[in-house]
């Protein structure tokens, strides 16, 4: 049976009353996608599913398989992105999908979508980074989270080395709801500030430093190992993932207080 089948059999049911529209939400859940050439197979109701849409992975892919992607994503979400897209490879999208937009520290393109997009969740998301080399890194969870509708905050160049730099921006801390902390070398960054906040933290390490940081896994063990509390980890430059857990935190606290009674 193919998709449309499948779906027209659902919703059939749903008219006769065999199948309560709550239930067919469900299953509607895992029904929808979309294959793109011999290359891809779009999962559009991802969002439905975990609240984010699909995200187009950049390494790997060539300039046109990601602009086909992109144009069968255009018009079915709000988000459309891809991470990891050099400049080179912006030019040949964009050749082919003139309306899309480029963040060229953060390695992002996103298509046809407002600049910055109005936040959607309540809540802060607080981004610093401990040097200017890991703001790759950093751009990326900030260019992430914002286009995926959530307020960001950005500190960059408050490392452990010039502490006094963080203990001047101290109401950036207070302010926000959930902190990305990003360093590379020692990964020392997300430990101090563990200790003087009191919201979740996702810790990020990145692959800045000389070599017995091992492209980033110094950093990465030091945060595992951090001695404050209510810090996650997540991989090594993973920007994209840190942004994504923090909305996930945001986006359950606003369903906390949207239906206090079903927790």
């Amino acid at each position: 049976m193919t998709q449309p089948e499948v779906l027209k059999s659902l919703l059939n049911a749903v008219a006769q009353g065999d199948v309560s529209p709550e239930d067919a939400i469900d299953k509607l859940k895992n029904l929808s996608y979309e294959r793109v050439g011999e290359f891809a197979h779009i999962d559009h109701h991802r969002a439905l599913r975990t609240g984010f849409p699909e995200v187009i992975w950049g390494l790997g892919k060539t300039p046109q398989q990601i602009a086909q992607i992109m144009e069968a994503m255009r018009n079915r979400t709000s988000t459309i992105m891809a991470t990891r897209i050099e400049p080179d490879v912006y030019d040949a999208i964009k050749a082919i999908v003139p309306d899309v937009r480029y963040y060229f520290t953060a390695r992002i393109c996103a298509l046809n979508l407002p600049q910055p997009p109005n936040p959607q969740i309540a809540g802060t998301i607080g981004i610093l980074s401990a040097g200017t080399a890991d703001l790759p890194v950093a751009e990326e969870a900030a260019v992430t989270a914002e286009l995926c509708g959530f307020k960001v905050q950005r500190l960059w160049d408050v490392g452990v080395a010039g502490i006094h730099r963080l203990l001047n921006n101290l109401h950036v801390l207070k302010d926000a709801d959930v902190l990305i902390v990003v360093a590379g070398m020692e990964g020392a960054l997300p430990s101090v500030v563990g200790g003087l906040v009191d919201c979740p933290i996702v810790a990020v390490p990145t692959s800045v430093g000389y070599g017995a940081s091992f492209n980033g896994l110094a950093p990465l063990l030091t945060m595992l190992n951090s001695c404050a509390a209510g810090i996650g980890v997540v991989n090594i430059d993973n920007g994209f993932g840190a942004a994504i857990l923090a909305g996930q935190i945001l986006r359950t606290a606003a369903k906390l207080r949207a239906n206090p009674k079903e927790f």
